[in-house]
């Protein structure tokens, strides 16, 4: 096939123009940042120019630009695909633990080191040059294709949900198509095909009207931060289950072929206690450590506040004590719904000594995509044809933001055909991708888009 032939043969240019890329310190969540976001899109739009794409256009949002660019040259009868990324990267601290300056990549054993490596330039950048490699050998693409390449996503996406509900006609298509999460390892590729959705809550236990002295008051006045302690506490069983009356009514089970299937995933509590350092794993005991960090939905305490923290004593009972707690959900599962029902029950079980207020996050639901869907077999014969093996479905147990957006506004499935690996560092110091991954990727992406037409057809 001869747009394979011309990716391996330019793949030296392909990694210049990545480094170039990756120069661009376009960290979306700090304000001295702003120009260089800025720079990064109109770098990123000329480059679409450049490779031969009729319509590229900065769209401007309340926050940071949008790039959007189509060709629609595949006909009305071939499968449009709707290509998402984002441009912007994370904050680079703490400094001192790079090994090589996070804006100048450098090579190493076969790795590219910068931030933004594999989140997510380098994984948007492989279907770019797929793009290409069609463009320049053939003059043609198999399939329509829309970029939506967005410079928001690592400070939460704040303006792409109006960009995508005014621009929903023109962004129509018959899938998404993500790379933006990690395959198994370097030589056994994997697919997600089910991310966790999040509810998000903050509560207040108040009790005195200001801070007592505790030698005046206490053992009369019931300590905010012991209420909020126990409450917190019966939060789990002791076997892991949460305990929230309706908290698991809407999951939708696992199936006996799911599991057979997420069985293959070389991960267990071997590799969990040597990827944090805890003494033993914790959970549901009649799911696997796969299914419970991927499968199941789990709530969790991300922070707790209240009385006196600083240097030396202070003998205080607080007026308030404060928790923030998330919770991953699975399919079926709705956002508001769970944290309605959290809080409620936090209510309920509180003692008359004191009240419980709360605040409810938006939320972001669950997404499953089957995994007998026409493009999520396109894009495993893709994996296969490079790889030489077949991609294992996994659970991812993050979440991802723009695929719930994908299916709600746009009522799009979206295939996640990720190139990065566990070790990537994402968000951390010292953040690589595996260049032999980000040339076979794009290997994968140019047989992705020959393949569909023919699993859509």
């Amino acid at each position: 096939m001869a747009p394979l032939e011309y990716a391996r043969t330019h793949r030296n240019r392909f990694l210049d123009e990545l480094i170039t890329f990756l120069r661009i310190p376009s960290i979306s969540t700090l304000p001295e940042h702003a120009e260089h976001v800025a720079q990064a899109a109109h770098w990123l739009a000329d480059h679409l120019r450049g490779l031969g794409l009729p319509e590229v256009e900065v769209v401007p949002t309340d926050g940071h630009p949008v790039v959007y660019a189509q060709w629609l040259g595949a006909g009305a009868e071939a499968p449009t695909v709707l290509i998402y990324g984002h441009y912007d990267v994370q904050p680079v601290d703490p400094l001192d633990e790079w090994h090589t300056p996070p804006f100048e990549p450098t090579l190493r054993d076969d790795n590219l080191y910068a931030r933004g490596a594999s989140d997510d330039k380098g994984q948007l950048f492989i279907h770019l040059k797929a793009i290409e490699a069609y463009l320049r050998e053939e003059g043609r693409l198999p399939v329509n294709v829309k970029l939506l390449l967005e410079g928001e996503e690592e400070c939460g996406s704040p303006n792409l949900a109006p960009v995508i509900e005014e621009h929903a006609e023109r962004l129509q298509a018959d899938v998404a198509l993500i790379s933006d999460t990690h395959i198994l390892g370097p030589d056994q590729p994997s697919i997600v095909y089910s991310l966790r959705g999040l509810s998000y809550i903050e509560i207040t236990v108040q009790g005195p009207a200001h801070d007592l002295h505790s030698g005046m008051y206490g053992g009369a006045v019931d300590n905010p931060l012991h209420v909020l302690a126990r409450l917190i506490a019966s939060l789990h069983d002791d076997a892991g289950r949460v305990t929230v009356p309706g908290f698991y009514d809407d999951v939708l089970p696992l199936t006996e072929e799911e599991r057979a299937e997420l069985a293959r995933i070389p991960y267990g509590e071997e590799e969990l206690l040597a990827d944090t350092g805890v003494p033993c794993a914790w959970g549901e005991p009649e799911y696997t450590v796969v299914e419970r960090i991927g499968a199941r939905p789990t709530l969790d305490v991300n922070g707790l506040w209240g009385g006196f923290t600083g240097e030396g004593a202070k003998t205080v009972i607080p007026a308030r004590a404060h928790a923030k707690i998330s919770m991953r959900l699975v399919p079926n599962q709705d956002p508001d719904r769970v944290a309605q029902a959290a809080l409620a029950y936090l209510q309920r079980a509180a003692p008359p000594t004191v009240t419980v207020t709360g605040r409810i996050f938006h939320g972001t639901p669950p997404a499953l995509v089957p995994q007998d869907h026409p493009a999520m077999r396109a894009a495993a014969a893709a994996y296969e044809r490079v790889w030489g093996r077949c991609p294992i479905f996994t659970r991812e147990g993050g979440s991802i933001p723009v695929v719930a957006l994908f299916a709600e506004r746009l009522r799009l499935p979206t295939v996640l055909m990720g190139f990065g690996l566990r070790d990537d560092n994402l968000h951390a110091p010292n953040e690589k991708f595996y260049l032999p991954n980000f040339y076979r990727g794009i290997e994968t992406a140019v047989h992705f888009f020959h393949l569909l037409p023919e699993h859509m057809g």
